[in-house]
């Protein structure tokens, strides 16, 4: 998969779920071949991420299932997709918002139960829970059913973030079932600002020095950029880990349990996995046997991971909570 966009939150890789699904389909007459809701699987079904205009969800909302997911992150490639994960029983609560931004966004509802692939590669442990995905990668949103004016919050950053990394589609909420009309994404006029354009380009080129400079001169010139804060912190992690193998990395730090150097590049692996809780946890438990150099260190290596995860995140807000208590 390519890198993430320079503003890009929640570096989890799908792609291990994207091979199983794209591996050939048990034989014909298995259930295990049919989405959980019994529907057809096969391409324009109702229900499947090609077809757009399904019944009851006019362009914006679509069932998904582990053999559907490849679709929907292939279409994230065009137009910010929300993932709400629910539970038997319960029914996904998010279609209504989702459609009032008028197929700028797309939500795909996800039986946790009856997909536990898709749960796992969000690191969903409780449901309802939703997430979405990006040009392919995916963003942590939220656990439970927030007020519409939080959920509202998150969408319309959601929708920054997208605009950041290009991603720009719309859907038309007014098309037809599959075939019938449906209308593919169609980009917006919505140009980055010139030096977030830079840093843009300059990742997708490797150059990931050429967007550190970019994001820094974008920060001089409005200290408040957070999309630049968080795209300086994203770019940083990148060309700390270009080349490295991470093979190395993991036996460096297995070798030298007390070598700060060591456990921070070994938390930056973590954190281009998503890896989160792992990271955070390495950081926070090696903190107090630190001289003050050191602690300085793993204070500012962590302020960077919580900018690439986004405030949102509650595993942001646990390990900021131990963080301050760790330093007081």
């Amino acid at each position: 998969m390519s890198n993430p966009g320079p503003s890009l939150r929640g570096a989890v890789d799908l792609s291990s779920l994207v091979r199983r699904a794209n591996t050939p389909p048990p034989a014909a007459g298995s259930a295990a071949a049919a989405p959980s809701d019994g529907t057809p699987s096969a391409p324009g079904a109702s229900g499947a991420p090609g077809a757009p205009g399904a019944p009851g969800a006019p362009g914006v909302v679509i069932e998904v299932s582990e053999e559907t997911f490849p679709q929907v992150v292939d279409l994230s490639t065009r137009v910010p997709v929300i993932v709400e994960l629910y539970a038997a029983g319960l029914s996904p609560a998010l279609g209504p918002i989702v459609e009032s931004y008028g197929g700028r966004l797309v939500l795909a509802t996800v039986d946790a139960q009856a997909n536990p692939g898709i749960a796992q590669a969000f690191q969903v442990r409780e449901v309802p829970a939703a997430a979405a995905i990006i040009g392919g990668r995916p963003v942590p949103l939220f656990v439970g059913t927030p007020v519409e004016e939080q959920v509202r919050q998150v969408f319309d950053q959601l929708l920054q973030v997208a605009a950041q990394n290009g991603v720009t589609g719309t859907v038309g909420p007014g098309a037809g079932p599959a075939g019938e009309g449906a209308e593919g994404a169609e980009p917006a006029e919505e140009p980055l600002p010139p030096l977030h354009q830079e840093a843009y380009d300059a990742i997708s080129e490797g150059d990931y020095a050429r967007a550190i400079a970019a994001y820094k001169k974008a920060i001089t010139q409005n200290p408040r950029d957070a999309l630049a804060v968080a795209g300086l912190a994203q770019a940083s992690l990148l060309q700390r880990l270009q080349g490295a193998v991470a093979d190395d990395i993991r036996t460096a730090a297995a070798d030298a349990p007390g070598s700060v150097a060591a456990q921070l590049a070994v938390a930056d692996l973590d954190v281009s996995g998503g890896h989160l809780d792992d990271a955070f946890d390495r950081l926070l438990d090696l903190f107090p046997s630190l001289d003050g150099e050191g602690r300085e260190a793993v204070r500012t290596r962590l302020l960077e991971y919580f900018e690439i995860a986004g405030a949102e995140d509650p595993r942001v807000a646990a390990a900021r909570r131990r963080l301050t208590l760790l330093l007081y």
